[in-house]
């Protein structure tokens, strides 16, 4: 019997074999994966990045080898959109932690008169740097959201055409994504097919199969927000669809 070679294994059966303690898998998939590595640093640091030189990078390769140990498919999503996520919270953790927010470093430490002359100073110093921290994570996510959105034929700007006008379809429609995405063999489905599952959900949700096709789009966009690992896209669907 002839021996598959690595590059014959799909991506995900490969993460499984590293995790299963095959090193050999865990060095090729640390090599071959440079070029997405670098590129998802460069993503949130706007330039371009050098493996044999950049710092980042080495945290991005860790954190990819991370991935690689903690991805599990039943998160619904792909290997390598998991993996993205976790190299951009890495660099941002790293961005954050390596001075260059010296002010907010000292913050919560006692700063002499020089420095911060009053507590409304320091409370607006904080307020800045959170909102420019949730910027960058949000900005991050919706990068992601769009590559997702495109492996369902869907953008952003199709979104906008879309959406439903009214607040109660669009609850109804998010009400239905929370169902596929709670529903085991539901969500499998939509992960696998990149399309809504007509026939069984007609008979879990009190919509109509009319209502259903017309806001199909706009389903499947909740569904990936919901089912992907979107701490702050999620928040905007907090007490929708409940």
């Amino acid at each position: 019997m002839i021996q598959k070679s690595l590059e014959e294994y799909p991506l995900e059966e490969m993460v499984i074999r590293v995790q299963n303690g095959d090193a050999h898998s865990q060095d090729y998939l640390l090599r071959m994966y440079q070029p997405f590595i670098a590129k998802s640093i460069s993503e949130v640091c706007k330039r371009y990045i050098d493996p044999k030189t950049d710092d980042e990078f080495s945290i991005g390769l860790s954190a990819f080898n991370d991935a690689i140990l903690s991805f599990s498919p039943d998160k619904g999503c792909s290997f390598l959109a998991f993996a993205n996520i976790v190299i951009k919270r890495k660099i941002i953790d790293y961005i954050r932690s390596n001075a260059k927010y010296p002010l907010m470093m000292s913050l919560d430490e006692k700063l002499d008169n020089e420095q911060i002359e009053s507590s409304t100073e320091i409370r607006i110093s904080k307020e800045r740097y959170q909102e420019k921290e949730y910027t960058i994570r949000l900005r991050e996510e919706i990068m992601q959201y769009k590559v997702i959105l495109s492996e369902y034929n869907l953008s952003l700007e199709m979104l906008t055409n879309v959406s439903p006008k009214h607040r109660d379809a669009r609850d109804s429609a998010v009400r239905v994504a929370r169902v596929l995405v709670e529903d085991g063999a539901l969500r499998s489905h939509v992960v696998m097919k990149k399309k809504l599952p007509m026939k069984d959900l007609k008979h879990r949700v009190e919509v109509s199969k009319k209502t259903l096709e017309r806001n199909r789009k706009y389903i499947l966009a909740m569904f990936i927000v919901l089912n992907e690992e979107f701490i702050y896209l999620k928040d905007y669907l907090k007490g929708v669809g409940l």
